[in-house]
């Protein structure tokens, strides 16, 4: 676990180009790209659809049931972060609002992705602000106890530096290491280029188990085609 009692106030931050650029490929397509790597659980889920959104990571670790760090995170958020909130044990709390969101639209924060649970949840659609969390819960928080902000984090079993990107959409979540966005996204335009030729392949009545050479691999496994009527 990360050290408690910690707020991190200069983040190096992944170069913004790169964050927008990588924002446009998704989350499927960044996953496959970095070797299916980076990809948070499939508990954290938007509560809207039809947005996509990245940017850097601002790191918050929370106690459950206490939404304290997220006060003090808000001061550290510039204009293209996510908020990303884990905590030191499961909860599935309303930690996060209306209100929250407001504050962090001032200064420019693109999204949220949290490890809590969140509340007013129409309002934060009407507003715009997007959110993925571990659920939606009317319950309460207290502000109570020292976390930290700006620190390691893992956001069901995925690693968040600060600082680091974060690819959100309906598909879920991915996270992209600073230090290698630049590859990433080399990698996405490489994986979109060829996904264009497939789809036009495909389109025109090509199948992918030609185009994809698997019919050798049938044979090695021992797939047989028969006749219905030959079944017996």
């Amino acid at each position: 676990m990360s050290e408690l009692g910690i707020v991190v106030t200069d983040i190096a931050r992944a170069d913004a180009a790169v964050v927008d650029a990588l924002a446009a490929h998704g989350v499927a397509t960044v996953h496959e790209a970095m070797g299916r790597t980076g990809l948070v659980g499939g508990s954290i889920r938007p509560i809207q659809q039809g947005v996509r959104v990245a940017g850097t990571a601002v790191t918050v670790l929370s106690w459950p049931g206490d939404n304290l760090m997220i006060h003090v995170a808000i001061e550290q958020c510039r204009p293209g972060d996510v908020l990303v909130v884990a905590t030191t044990s499961p909860t599935t709390d309303g930690a996060f609002g209306d209100l929250f969101a407001t504050a962090l639209k001032a200064r420019g924060v693109r999204a949220l992705v949290t490890a809590t649970g969140v509340r007013d949840t129409q309002d934060l659609r009407e507003m715009g602000f997007p959110v993925w969390s571990n659920g939606v819960h009317a319950q309460g928080t207290v502000k109570a106890t020292a976390g930290s902000v700006g620190v390691p984090v893992i956001l069901d079993g995925a690693l968040v530096n600060p600082g680091d990107v974060v690819i959100a959409d309906d598909d879920g979540v991915v996270v992209v290491p600073r230090e290698t966005a630049a590859h990433a996204l080399a990698a996405a335009e490489a994986r979109v280029a060829k996904e264009e030729a497939d789809r036009a392949a495909y389109a025109s009545g090509q199948l992918s188990l030609d185009r994809k050479g698997l019919r050798p691999l049938l044979d090695e496994l021992g797939i047989r085609y028969v006749r219905q009527a030959d079944r017996g």
